[in-house]
């Protein structure tokens, strides 16, 4: 049987031929000018790439996780940042699992031809961070709107897309029983609602990742922008973090790939003291310990994709996968810049920009430290540890 990343092979050529058409210097510019991949994002989008999740009968392709997770890698491994553009991706699934029927119909074929983005979701908080059951931030019912008030921050690509995800209280967290329980999500417009009661405010950060403070203030949204059964909106949320992790993964793995032949390619040319200095084993074994670790967090993303495909419980696949191919990729990124010497540092080589890019993965959407923490409570029994 051929492996799974064969299976794909037509997808894989079709993005690869879409992300030729963009090569390394205008990402570097991109990147230069701390600007959005406006153009490429299009193409994507005109390509049906970025409808992929969605049913054909909204105008999408109907394709599974595992299909979304080439996209998403070969756009790294091409030199891309799928952070720009993936937010639609898992975003949408909120809306798609959770939504009625006339908000599907309503949201979902503008999306999937690109009328309308939907690439961002608030939930993070400046003083709740992953405790994500303590959040702030209120929607309370008056009449026939919902009046928001509160603090998001880390929240991306608000700029650049026309709705949100967002979660709110809509129950006080003395008056439920379950921590888990009280929360919301709806589906702003942000073409109506910023200098409406909504203020955003951009993060400049270490990365070309626009990243924002949101700011509340009696920001009304309309009753039928709730999403599903008021006070269910945690578990909505969690519905969607398996595919965020998976899909994260596929990029890592995608950047794993991107530096492990650049630095192939680089000390096989590289020639110091009469010999090229991908002779050394100093030099090989860093390199071929990286393609390992790829190659293992690729099996796990596809056990990951495997599993959410076919509707089966996959929290700790996701996770795993998403650990693994964030650790991989990081280790094939030291090792990329370290055997480039002083020219990983210089902006022309690209190294440094992925270096950045694929670094954040360590810390977002969730650190590796709390994925050590799931894998010890939920997966080996041990005592939660927080």
């Amino acid at each position: 049987m051929p492996s799974a990343h064969h299976q794909y092979q037509d997808i894989r050529d079709a993005v690869r031929a879409l992300c030729a058409e963009f090569p390394d210097e205008y990402h570097r510019q991109v990147d230069a000018a701390r600007g959005y991949p406006e153009a490429f994002v299009d193409a994507l989008t005109k390509a049906g790439w970025m409808a992929a999740l969605i049913p054909q009968e909204y105008g999408g392709s109907g394709l599974g996780l595992s299909e979304a997770s080439v996209i998403m890698e070969e756009i790294n491994r091409a030199g891309g940042n799928s952070g720009a553009c993936h937010g639609q991706m898992y975003n949408m699934g909120t809306l798609l699992r959770h939504g009625s029927a006339a908000q599907k119909q309503q949201y979902l074929p503008k999306i999937a031809s690109g009328e309308l983005r939907l690439q961002s979701m608030g939930v993070t908080e400046p003083s709740t961070g992953t405790d994500t059951t303590k959040i702030k931030t209120t929607a309370v019912k008056r009449g026939d709107r919902y009046v928001v008030n509160g603090q998001k921050v880390w929240i991306s690509r608000i700029q650049h897309s026309d709705l949100m995800i967002l979660l709110a209280r809509t129950t006080p967290l003395a008056d439920v029983k379950k921590k888990s329980e009280g929360m919301s999500i709806f589906i702003v417009d942000l073409r109506e609602a910023i200098g409406h009661g909504l203020d955003v405010r951009p993060i400049p950060n270490m990365v070309n990742h626009e990243t924002n403070e949101l700011f509340f203030e009696n920001l009304e949204i309309p009753t039928e922008n709730l999403i599903g059964t008021e006070g269910q909106g945690f578990k909505y949320i969690l519905d969607g973090l398996n595919a965020e992790r998976t899909l994260i993964a596929a990029e890592c793995i995608g950047d794993g790939h991107w530096f492990i032949d650049r630095v192939t390619r680089y000390t096989k040319d590289r020639v110091v003291f009469g010999r090229p200095i991908g002779q050394n084993q100093g030099v090989q074994f860093p390199i071929a310990e990286a393609h390992i670790e790829v190659e293992a967090a690729d099996l796990m993303r596809w056990e990951a994709c495997r599993l959410f495909d076919a509707h089966e419980p996959c929290g700790a696949q996701a996770n795993m996968a998403k650990y693994l191919a964030a650790k991989a990729s990081w280790e094939a990124a030291n090792a990329c810049i370290q055997f480039h010497g002083g020219f990983g540092f210089a902006c022309e080589y690209d190294v440094e920009r992925k270096f950045r890019e694929t670094r954040l993965y360590q810390v977002a959407p969730i650190s590796t430290n709390m994925i050590l923490s799931y894998v010890a409570e939920h997966v080996l029994g041990l005592p939660r540890s927080y």
